[in-house]
Parts: C-alpha cells; sequence; structure tokens
C-alpha cells in the first residue's frame, strides 16, 4: 500500500502518517509507504497553487490513496473547500488514486462548528466517490462521553499524542478494512512542537526514540472501539 498525505500541521502533527504505516503493519503483516506534503497554514487552495508538486506525486508516486485535509481552523467556505479540492481529486483520477476526505475538527470548546465541517466533508466524499475519515465527529464522540482523555495538544486545536493515535487508527481501519483493532499496539508519538524554536524557526525533537511514547492501554482500548 502507498499512501500520499496531503494538507498541513493537522496530518504532520506527532508524525501521524508514520504511527498510520505502524499501525498497517500491524495489522496486516506488511507496512506501507507513506509521503508527505503538508505544511504549516496551508490550505487546499495554497497546495492548488502549487499544482505542479502535487501533480508530479500523483502522476508518478504510484499511489494507493491519497488522503487530502483542508485548512481546520479557520474551516474556510464550503464552496473554497469544494473547489479545490476537486481539482486535486481529478489528478487522483488520470493516476488511478483512490482519494481519502480527511474530515478534520472543531478546537476545545467549538463543538458548535463540528456540524458544519461534518455536513461539508460528507458531501465533499459523496460527490467526488472518495473513501471517508470522520475525525471530526469522532472526536466530538470521544470528548463527550470519554472527557478523561484529552485529544488536544496544548494549544485546543491540534492533536494530542491521544488524538493522534485516534486519527491514525480511523485511517488504519478505513484503508485496510480491518475492524478488529486489537492487535494494535500502544505506542505514539508526541514531538514536542516549538513553533517559536531556535532563532524563531520551528523546532522539534530530532530522535526518533525520544519522540515515542507510551499511551495508557486503558485508554487507547477505548480509543480503537471509535475508530472504525
Amino acid at each position: 500500500m502507498r499512501v500520499l498525505f496531503i494538507g498541513n500541521s493537522h496530518t504532520y502533527f506527532n508524525d501521524m502518517p508514520h504511527t498510520f504505516a505502524g499501525m498497517v503493519q500491524h495489522l496486516t503483516g506488511e507496512k506501507p509507504e507513506v509521503t508527505m506534503l503538508a505544511y504549516s497554514n496551508k490550505d487546499l487552495a495554497w497546495h492548488r497553487e502549487e499544482y505542479f508538486a502535487v501533480r508530479f506525486a500523483l502522476l508518478y508516486g504510484n499511489y494507493d490513496f491519497c488522503v487530502l485535509q483542508q485548512q481546520a481552523h479557520p474551516f474556510p467556505e464550503e464552496e473554497t473547500t469544494f473547489e479545490n479540492a476537486k481539482r486535486i481529486f481529478r489528478l487522483c483520477e488520470a493516476a488511478g488514486t483512490k482519494p481519502v476526505v480527511y474530515m478534520t475538527w472543531a478546537m476545545r470548546g467549538e463543538s458548535q462548528v463540528t456540524e458544519q465541517m461534518s455536513s461539508c466533508y460528507r458531501r465533499l466524499a459523496a460527490e467526488c466517490g472518495a473513501l471517508l475519515a470522520p475525525v471530526g465527529e469522532r472526536f466530538e464522540q470521544v470528548q463527550q462521553a470519554h472527557p478523561e482523555i484529552d485529544l488536544f495538544w496544548t494549544d485546543g486545536a491540534h492533536a494530542s499524542p491521544y488524538g493522534d493515535y485516534l486519527i491514525t487508527a480511523i485511517f488504519a481501519a478505513l484503508l485496510t478494512g480491518k475492524r478488529d483493532l486489537s492487535a494494535l499496539s500502544d505506542d505514539g508519538v508526541d514531538f514536542q512542537a516549538d513553533f517559536e524554536g531556535e532563532n524563531g524557526l520551528p523546532l522539534a525533537i530530532e530522535s526518533v526514540e525520544a519522540a515515542r511514547v507510551r499511551l495508557d492501554p486503558n485508554k487507547t482500548a477505548i480509543l480503537r472501539d471509535y475508530a472504525v
């Protein structure tokens, strides 16, 4: 399996595509190849402007799936989201790549935005024949039922290691078709991002081993139930 992730920090936070690859390996015995085009604060309009990088990746990357993530905070107008997503999905069609819509989530304390995001993403997936990863809806469900599991990073916008565990489990279940996730480990990643690091430049842990974290197995078991 080859997967291209396109998005911004909600894609690259806590090395999410890497955790996804590990989960798929646990479920199938084969580790997928993952690639990421994700840049801070960028929306699908920006990725469309950088059309030739996306075009080359899709036409020559032999990807099975392309996961597309729109800007989340603030969430752009639905018309803008559809216009730019459909342009990228046309490239997916030309390359024989299955598009996957990555539904993002509302900020902490702004659950009223979830319905708007959910409606937009569900209609986009239906109109484009794409798979839908209902991450935002699952975030809302977990927050309501299990407030003891903090899915948010300190800024209340990005995902914590537990949030990204839920995200990757959703993608792993969706793209493999597996509904029994009991084989998944409790490993996560926390790259401890600092967006005002050395000389004002972003900084994160540079050691793979230091970034790995062992999550509470009681909490990850709950999250796995929400991933399918």
